[in-house]
């Protein structure tokens, strides 16, 4: 018996026969010629988990011909960088692609106003915005006359005042001034400066072993079995 909408994540339809089918019609858009088995598998999850984030709600958003549109233009793209070939061939190759480029543009713009993402049309129910009055180059005071608007803010003229430490002397080369004066405040602004935070906070974590990677991974892998499953109860 056919799976019955198992695989509506991938295709949107209640139909696996449709959801396969879309499933193994994006499959057949990959370059997958010179790829061994362990590249052609990592491809083929790629593309499920592409689908899968993508997310059609029925038939109509099948997203094989953005996949495709896609990965046709980035070969384009990589073709025109290949060295050694003419520039008639080069200039074909950026015109593939930026003609695929403009494609998927249009086909994700369709996939938004079909869900109800794109522009307001005439007749919509939404109320017009009220006109945002532009401000003037300078702002008025109470007490008459114009002034910068750097002078409006709280402490920029004790800022731009503020007594400059000696970095020249008679007779020593120029002396780097620390940010922190010695009671630890800012040199600038006045407030306290902890200094460099502890720790490195800034290391690339990747997040490969989170518990929501590892739930996703196991669930593309998955809707793969049961495409597999599908493919051969269909056979």
């Amino acid at each position: 018996m056919p799976l019955k909408g198992t695989l509506k994540r991938i295709g949107g339809s209640q139909s696996d026969h449709w959801n396969n089918l879309l499933a193994n019609q994006a499959f057949q858009t990959l370059w997958l010629k010179h790829s061994d088995q362990e590249m052609r598998d990592r491809q083929l999850s790629a593309t499920v988990a592409a689908m899968g984030g993508i997310g059609p709600k029925d038939e109509l958003e099948g997203t094989a011909q953005l996949l495709a549109a896609h990965d046709a233009a980035m070969e384009c793209y990589r073709r025109a960088m290949v060295g050694e070939q003419t520039f008639e061939g080069r200039r074909e190759n950026l015109s593939q692609a930026n003609k695929l480029s403009r494609t998927y543009a249009v086909l994700l713009d369709a996939l938004n106003r079909h869900r109800g993402k794109g522009q307001q049309t005439a007749g919509s129910n939404t109320l017009p915005s009220k006109p945002v009055a532009k401000p003037s180059s300078a702002t008025s005071t109470p007490r008459g006359g114009d002034r910068p608007k750097s002078e409006d803010k709280p402490y920029a003229k004790q800022i731009a005042h503020a007594p400059q430490p000696s970095m020249w002397s008679a007779d020593k080369e120029r002396e780097p001034v620390p940010a922190a004066m010695p009671n630890r405040r800012c040199r600038l602004h006045g407030g306290m400066s902890p200094g460099a935070p502890k720790g490195n906070k800034n290391a690339f974590k990747h997040g490969r072993y989170v518990a929501d990677a590892i739930e996703r991974r196991r669930e593309i892998s998955g809707l793969l079995r049961a495409m597999k499953a599908f493919t051969n109860a269909s056979e």
